[in-house]
C-alpha cells in the first residue's frame, strides 16, 4: 500500500518514513508539510493511505482531510496528532478521517493500525475512546432492535462486515443491509459515525 506522510515537523516525517519502510507491503510515496502540499501530493501519487497532523501552516489537516475525501472519497485518512480535545477528534472524523491517533503514544505497531484501517476498522487510539466515551444513554439507541445494537457494538469494537456476519451467523449483505437501516434512525453518514456515537452512549 501506498502512503503519504503529512506533518509541519520534518523529523516526524523521516522517523515515520524509516519506520513504516520496513515494511514489505508499504511504500511511503512521499511527505508533506502541510495540507496544501499533501493535496498536491495526492494528485501525483494517488496514495492508499494518507497520515495526517492537524496544525500546520497554511492548510490544517482537517481542512486537507475535507478536501481529500470529497476528490478521493476511497481514500483512508489517519490522523497523528497531538491533539485529544473532543473539538479536534469530531471535526477530524466529521471532515472524513477513520482514525486518530495521539503521538504520545507507542507508535512502533503503526504499520498494524494502518492494514486495520485499509480493511474498513475504526482505528482509535485509547485515549481518543477516553475523551469520547461519557456515562450519558442516547434516547436514539431505545429505536434499535436486539440484532441492530448487536451489530453497533460489533461495529464500535472494529469488527468488520464479513467478521460481524460470521460472528452473527448472518450474511454479508444482511449486515449491509442493516447498518444503512442503523444509519438512517440514528441520522449518522458512516461506520466510523457509528462508532463514536455508540461508544459516548
Amino acid at each position: 500500500m501506498k502512503i503519504l506522510i503529512v506533518d509541519d515537523d520534518r523529523l516526524i516525517c523521516k522517523s515515520l518514513r524509516v519506520l513504516l519502510q520496513r515494511e514489505s507491503d508499504m511504500e511511503v510515496t512521499g511527505t508533506a508539510l502541510n495540507g496544501a502540499e499533501a493535496i498536491n501530493a495526492c494528485r501525483k501519487e494517488l496514495p492508499d493511505i494518507v497520515l495526517m497532523d492537524i496544525q500546520m501552516p497554511i492548510m490544517n489537516g482537517i481542512q486537507a482531510t475535507r478536501e481529500m475525501k470529497l476528490e478521493w472519497p476511497g481514500l483512508h485518512v489517519m490522523m497523528l496528532t497531538t491533539f485529544k480535545d473532543d473539538k479536534n477528534i469530531r471535526l477530524a472524523i466529521q471532515a472524513g478521517a477513520a482514525g486518530y491517533l495521539i503521538k504520545s503514544t507507542d507508535v512502533s505497531n503503526m504499520a498494524q493500525k494502518l492494514r486495520a484501517l485499509v480493511t474498513g476498522s475504526t482505528v482509535l487510539d485509547a485515549e481518543v475512546l477516553k475523551e469520547l466515551t461519557s456515562p450519558s444513554r442516547g434516547k436514539e439507541l431505545k429505536l434499535l432492535t436486539p440484532r441492530e445494537t448487536d451489530i453497533c457494538t460489533l461495529v464500535a469494537e472494529g469488527f468488520s462486515n464479513r467478521e460481524i456476519a460470521e460472528h452473527l451467523f448472518i450474511s454479508e449483505g444482511t449486515v449491509r443491509n442493516t447498518l444503512s437501516v442503523i444509519l438512517d434512525k440514528l441520522h449518522l453518514r458512516d461506520r466510523t459515525q457509528l462508532a463514536i456515537y455508540y461508544l459516548k452512549r
